[in-house]
């Protein structure tokens, strides 16, 4: 069997704030929470871990982590809770789970992951996800373990203008009032999360999210959902994704990715390319994606103002990055 080179890309949601806005303190812990992910991914994939293995890993980490919208700091429903959603895909044969609408485990792909091993569904949605992960054993919090006190404030300042608003468009409208600095509210999204290929030559994608700040409550987006906001297939590539949902889910994008590399031959590079700036743009999507192919190449667009990301190959010094 080849051994290859291990690669990895993770991401904390794409469109972000201004580089004027965001202070060199913000920056700097968005920057370590990223490399501390991507090393510890890096970590078990060096060690022959499996891409699955690494990318639930590297998206329970963000899970973990209070600056990204994703289990401990998601934002907040127009209600005033929280419904989070996952997804993991396997690329050596296709298998995939999903959980959406949960509001009480602390780390959502892990039950996407336990609904995966266990086989007999696909995706699993809110009362009925909880109890299955509950009879998987898995961690159980209360639901103010999410909230964390810029969360809260994005509801109230958004309830206030009557909007719904994309993840780090909350956390960008305080930063624009603080500095005065003028932003496009609709460009700032949300969502965590991983691709990898191991030394396998195995592809993986999960992908995790607490939505929008004030959205419906009931609302799914692309996240949760097998070949829109994720997708892995070991003959081509793994993709998760980052931005306005319904446009995501409409245009497929992430199985997009894949069919242009299968059927019409396309490198990983054109096939993102396309998907990003021209299938999304067309129908008023933004935001961003990562992807990986079966051969370590690696590709992070995005159409907004930035992303936070990460890359990393081999046993290289992780690369982060917010704008472009």
């Amino acid at each position: 069997m080849t051994t290859l080179l291990p690669a990895l890309a993770l991401h904390g949601g794409a469109g972000t704030i201004t580089a004027a806005s965001l202070s060199a303190d913000d920056a700097r812990g968005y920057h370590q929470a990223l490399h501390d992910i991507a090393t510890a991914a890096q970590a078990l994939l060096l060690e022959g871990g499996s891409a699955l293995d690494a990318v639930c890993l590297a998206v329970q980490m963000l899970e973990d982590c209070p600056l990204f919208n994703a289990g401990h700091g998601a934002v907040f429903t127009h209600a005033g809770t929280h419904e989070l959603d996952a997804a993991v895909m396997d690329g050596r044969d296709l298998r995939a789970g999903a959980i959406a609408g949960v509001s009480r485990l602390r780390n959502p792909v892990h039950a996407a992951r336990a609904v995966m091993d266990d086989g007999a569904h696909v995706l699993l949605a809110g009362a009925g996800a909880e109890a299955f992960a509950q009879e998987r054993g898995l961690a159980f919090v209360a639901p103010t373990y999410f909230s964390t006190p810029m969360r809260r404030e994005q509801l109230e300042r958004v309830r206030a203008a009557g909007r719904v608003v994309l993840d780090h468009d909350g956390a960008a409208a305080m930063a624009a009032d603080a500095a005065r600095t003028p932003l496009d509210e609709d460009r700032k999204m949300g969502t965590v999360g991983a691709v990898a290929v191991d030394r396998h030559g195995h592809l993986a994608a999960a992908t995790s999210t607490g939505g929008m700040t004030n959205k419906r409550v009931g609302r799914i987006g692309d996240s949760p959902l097998i070949g829109a906001g994720t997708y892995a297939d070991d003959r081509w590539a793994a993709i998760s994704c980052t931005g306005s949902g319904e446009m995501f889910i409409r245009a497929a994008a992430a199985y997009d990715v894949c069919a242009r590399m299968r059927y019409a031959g396309q490198s990983l590079a054109d096939a993102t390319d396309a998907v990003v700036h021209q299938s999304l743009p067309a129908i008023g999507g933004t935001g961003g994606l990562i992807a990986v192919d079966r051969h370590g190449n690696l590709a992070l667009p995005f159409n907004t103002e930035g992303m936070y990301r990460a890359h990393v190959r081999g046993a290289e010094a992780p690369v982060t990055a917010i704008h472009r």
